[in-house]
């Protein structure tokens, strides 16, 4: 007998050689047939794989991310068989799930393949499905893999193989079809109920631009039709609230190829809405006790080599600007910290002086890959709302607290209600990927996972996540259409001030180093704009709003009292414009609408002559005449945080 241990607490006696899929028939049979997979010991597992030992087993079904990940793993394998029957000679390179998904790189020869074939496969597919084929794990020698591949000529899946040891190779057959592959999978094909072939891409084998490129064909699949239609409504929804096209229909920001790729250009009313969350962020930050600093946009290569990003994001980096002196090299500021280091080490400090906060909306550059940027949540310049907090470590609790509090704050002024902190740990079998001493990462570690039960926040822990130099509490924020996005982030470093030398007099008139606690709730200014404008469909809080009023005179005979109404509002600070054109007022509450500003201030002879105006709402309609008095009353109740 084996102990089984389940995520409850609770232990359950099994005979040896157990599977999940049976452990879920003892708690229930409706349990068992939504059991896609199981962590076994934190690995994840076919839920019909033996357990031969004592073992802690979680239960994964449709509503894990890892039982979502089996399932479109899987379905990534139905694919190929689809292609294999359909496409003769088809090779195959590799079919990995992806957030939303899945897709296969195959290599079809001479065959053409494009976007009106999906359909075919797709039908394809769904008959296979159909067929409720088990997904067969079986243990494989390198010899026998190699004879295996070589007899189907298929060399992407033979260099695969190269670079396995023997002994760690598995085959996975459904049906007809056998692939190399780790697995796992769900137990079989007839839990696949819907799919969607999405579209077709080219691929470079292992994304090397010298090699062959592949064609790769992107599908979701769901366990219900429902699921899929849903699916599908939700894309047209995210159509229409696309960062991309508002960004340009509500002339917030612009990109030019003489600029450069993935550097964004702030139009006028994309400068006024980035200007108001900074001084929303700047304002929060002066009542938490945060000191304004301003560093440079370069920094010397050296300052860079001693903070460790130059080696772990050198690559990734613009290359080195180099001056005529010999051995003088810049880099465009990657990250703010080392620079921060360098303000608090510009003068002795003592345990008194902590915590120390230092705060910037500090521009950064990295060099993404062409192919890798997407409006704004992929660019190679943006602005982060970065600070740093250098504190003794007994205070490392607290300050993380107060950071936590600053994040939620920011959250619920801005309507996103759903999220989940996410502390983000190292991985432990590559832990060659991290600088800085064991004990100081468990400590972190600890501390942070301390400060969110502090706070009462619900936690998933995530390994492999985490900074180079520090673990962290990623913030996952889901927007109005259920999309999860990372945006705030708290890191505590104990290893930057160790590089730096940073050091403080204690009470014991001794050295010591303080600790850094890294943090910024939008994450970057770009990529946080643009998941606000998804989420909110461009309809922004009114406070937010770049313009908040329009002034839509019914004729020219109205301009004057307009004139005197716009200049009445803009010293009570509410933002706007005075819509003069020689237009009927139909066109002009049309074209306000389209640029969803949130109030329409009508005027015509009457309410020239009462000194009111007629207010309508964008997306209400008609609110009624109102005094301009009454009017300033309702806006401000609107637009308090």
């Amino acid at each position: 007998m084996i102990k089984i241990t389940l995520p409850d607490g609770s232990v359950k006696e099994f005979e040896k050689g157990v599977s999940s899929h049976d452990i879920a028939m003892s708690i229930s049979e409706g349990l068992a047939r939504n059991v896609l997979s199981a962590k076994v010991n934190g690995e994840v597992w076919d839920s019909t794989r033996p357990i031969t030992t004592d073992a802690t087993v979680q239960l994964l079904t449709w509503n894990d991310l890892e039982g979502k990940s089996t399932f479109w793993h899987s379905s990534a394998h139905v694919l190929a068989e689809a292609l294999e029957e359909i496409y003769p000679g088809v090779k195959f390179g590799i079919g990995p799930p992806i957030d939303n998904g899945f897709y296969y790189d195959v290599d079809l020869g001479d065959q053409e393949f494009g976007e009106d074939d999906l359909a075919a496969v797709e039908k394809k597919m769904l008959e296979l499905a159909r067929n409720k084929n088990e997904f067969v794990r079986t243990d494989v020698s390198k010899a026998d893999a190699l004879k295996y591949f070589k007899e189907k000529d298929d060399e992407y899946k033979i260099e695969l193989i190269d670079g396995l040891e023997d002994g760690t190779i598995t085959f996975y057959q459904q049906g007809n079809f056998t692939d190399l592959c780790r697995g796992p999978h769900i137990p079989n094909t007839g839990i696949i109920k819907a799919i969607k072939l999405m579209s077709v891409a080219g691929a470079y084998w292992r994304g090397d631009e010298k090699r062959k490129q592949l064609t790769r064909i992107y599908g979701i699949t769901f366990p219900k039709q429902k699921e899929l239609t849903e699916y599908l409504e939700m894309l047209e929804e995210a159509k229409k609230r696309d960062h991309r096209k508002l960004g340009k229909e509500l002339e917030l920001f612009t990109f030019s190829e003489k600029v450069g790729l993935g550097l964004p250009l702030w139009l006028p009313k994309g400068t006024i809405l980035r200007e108001r969350l900074e001084n929303f962020m700047r304002k929060a930050q002066v009542k938490a006790g945060y000191d304004p600093v301003v560093t440079p946009h370069i920094g010397s290569k050296q300052l860079y080599v001693t903070s460790g990003h130059y080696e772990k994001y050198g690559a990734d980096s613009f290359q080195p600007i180099k001056t005529p002196n010999e051995d003088e090299e810049f880099l465009l500021k990657p990250m703010n910290c080392p620079h921060h280091c360098e303000i608090y080490k510009s003068k002795p400090r003592s345990y008194k002086d902590l915590p120390v906060r230092y705060a910037e909306f500090g521009t950064v550059y990295r060099y993404e890959q062409s192919g890798e940027l997407h409006g704004l949540t992929r660019v190679r310049g943006f602005t982060q709302d970065d600070a740093h907090i250098f504190c003794r470590p007994d205070q490392v609790k607290e300050e993380f607290v107060k950071v936590i509090d600053l994040v939620l704050y920011t959250f619920k002024a801005l309507g996103f209600e759903n999220y989940t902190a996410q502390v983000s740990l190292r991985d432990p079998d590559n832990k060659e990927k991290y600088i800085g001493a064991d004990e100081l990462w468990e400590r972190a570690e600890r501390e942070i996972q301390e400060a969110a039960d502090e706070r009462g926040l619900s936690t998933v822990a995530v390994q492999g996540e985490a900074a180079f130099y520090g673990p962290k509490l990623d913030f996952m924020v889901k927007d109005a259409l259920g999309r999860s996005w990372q945006l705030g982030t708290i890191q505590v470093d104990y290893t930057l001030p160790e590089r730096f030398e940073l050091e403080y007099t204690g009470a014991d008139n001794q050295k010591h180093r303080p600790v850094m606690i890294h943090r910024a709730p939008f994450g970057s200014m770009e990529r946080f704009v643009a998941v606000l404008i998804e989420h909110c469909g461009g309809n922004f809080p009114l406070w937010l709003s770049p313009d908040q009023i329009a002034i839509l005179p019914i004729s020219e005979k109205y301009q004057d009292y307009a004139q005197e109404l716009h200049t009445t509002l803009s010293e009570k600070d509410i933002r706007g414009f005075l819509d003069n054109r020689d237009e009927k007022i139909g066109r002009k509450i049309r074209d306000a609408e389209v640029m969803k500003v949130p109030f329409m201030l009508i005027v015509g002879e009457k309410e020239a002559a009462e000194g009111k105006v007629s207010v309508r709402r964008h997306g209400e309609g008609d609110l009624g005449s109102m005094s301009i008095e009454d009017f300033i009353g309702h806006f401000e109740q609107k637009s308090a945080l």
